[in-house]
């Protein structure tokens, strides 16, 4: 039996004629900017010839009156939304009160088997918005915000608790900050943000 030989890659390519597999090729395209032989960059005069921008771009700063105008803009937006009429179950929010937010969040308590640990400290518009949010059979809270939700819930039928409603109304009227979109969309978005 013949003695046999390991060869490395080299010299078997050396043996065979110096035949080497072609490399892979994704379309031709170039993602990095490259220099010829001669220190010239290539890519850069191609861009330079089949640029569709022009060659003066106008300062990214708006204008005075364009600033003027979205001011403007924001105040007829502000004033259309006072003029709409609210709809009866805004109405009905309206009327509920403080005490009877409080009934229902006892109400919701008393069907639990076990206290809730980490919400000693959240108020109870907080600790309903937040039951809220992961009350799954009204939708999903994620990437639409809470009144959004209620409302949509309501055209739908499925009788979304008047209380929610009332909570969002009355912290909206006190200016609370964060509290238009659900808790959950505020840690995923921050996951999100973060993970970039």
């Amino acid at each position: 039996m013949p003695v046999t030989r390991r060869t490395t890659r080299s010299s078997a390519a050396a043996a065979s004629g110096g035949t080497r597999q072609s490399t892979l090729s994704f379309n031709h395209r170039v993602t990095k900017a490259s220099a010829s032989k001669g220190g010239k960059d290539l890519s850069a005069d191609a861009s330079r010839k089949t640029s569709p921008l022009p060659k003066h771009v106008p300062s990214a700063q708006p204008a005075q009156k364009e600033e003027e105008e979205k001011i403007a803009e924001q105040e007829q937006k502000a004033e259309e939304e006072e003029e709409k009429p609210k709809s009866d179950a805004e109405l009905r929010a309206q009327k509920v009160t403080g005490r009877q937010i409080d009934q229902y969040w006892r109400r919701l308590e008393r069907d639990r088997l076990t206290r809730r640990v980490h919400q000693e400290d959240l108020s109870v518009a907080e600790k309903v918005l937040r039951y809220w949010d992961v009350s799954s059979q009204y939708g999903p809270c994620v990437g639409i915000s809470r009144v959004k939700r209620w409302q949509r819930a309501d055209r739908l039928g499925l009788n979304p608790p008047v209380e929610v409603l009332a909570v969002l109304v009355k912290e909206e009227q006190k200016g609370t900050e964060g509290i238009a979109n659900a808790h959950m969309d505020d840690i995923l978005s921050s996951t999100a943000i973060g993970a970039i």
